[in-house]
């Protein structure tokens, strides 16, 4: 069992670039529905990197904070729980705690984690910190994304309680190490690729990385992609 907080926000502009947000959350005040896109009255600025179904929720581990605020003192007063754009957080579960394709009951409701968190460059701007999210990605500080598979109704004070874990699979904390190490065990990455529940847009980049590799067996291999760096344009 983990408790956790809740939070849901709209879309806001970064305070330089005036870019669209959806990081800025507050804590849910009442009863929240949870669809198989997340939670109603939550909005992601860039769909293209953040939601869908395979990124319906997100969980940051408020265990994290203290170790960005160290790192990071002059942005300190502003790493407080929630101020990642989380849509759930906890002191009870990291990233060494839950495996690709446990389902866990939240409220009514039904998650499976699928994937860790991608950081974005926004994270440098919303705390004018230049490198944290890059600094999150190389310390795989992430969290990570959930799948709906049952919606329901989710209620402030409802706790996170494991419903079925898939034995053998990759804790998300190993399935990060096999994924961004510079050559990973092809069995390794084959063996992540087939996780269940794993989600479609990472296993396809996992079978694509498989495949150079076993094809260029003598050449350096090209790092995976860690963070969103900032585009050019809008």
């Amino acid at each position: 069992m983990a408790n956790v907080s809740l939070f849901i926000g709209g879309i806001r502009p970064l305070p330089e670039s005036g870019r669209p947000t959806g990081m800025y959350k507050q804590p849910a005040s009442g009863p929240l529905e949870l669809g198989v896109e997340g939670f109603v009255g939550d909005q992601q600025a860039d769909r293209r990197v953040h939601g869908g179904p395979d990124k319906a929720v997100h969980l940051y581990p408020t265990r994290h904070y203290a170790r960005l605020a160290e790192r990071f003192p002059e942005a300190a007063a502003q790493l407080v729980i929630g101020s990642l754009g989380e849509n759930i957080a906890t002191a009870d579960l990291d990233e060494q705690d839950v495996r690709i394709g446990d389902i866990w009951q939240l409220g009514s409701a039904q998650l499976q984690v699928c994937q860790p968190r991608n950081p974005c460059w926004k994270i440098d701007e919303r705390f004018a910190c230049d490198g944290m999210a890059a600094f999150i990605a190389e310390h795989r500080l992430t969290g990570w994304y959930w799948r709906v598979v049952s919606p329901g109704l989710v209620t402030p004070g409802d706790t996170l309680d494991i419903v079925s874990a898939v034995d053998g699979a990759f804790t998300l904390a190993e399935a990060m190490c096999c994924w961004q190490a510079h050559r990973p065990a092809l069995a390794d990455l084959e063996r992540l690729a087939a996780s269940p529940g794993i989600a479609t847009n990472w296993q396809q980049k996992i079978v694509a990385r498989v495949e150079w590799l076993r094809k260029n067996p003598d050449n350096a291999s090209p790092s995976p992609v860690a963070f969103h760096v900032k585009p050019e344009t809008p």
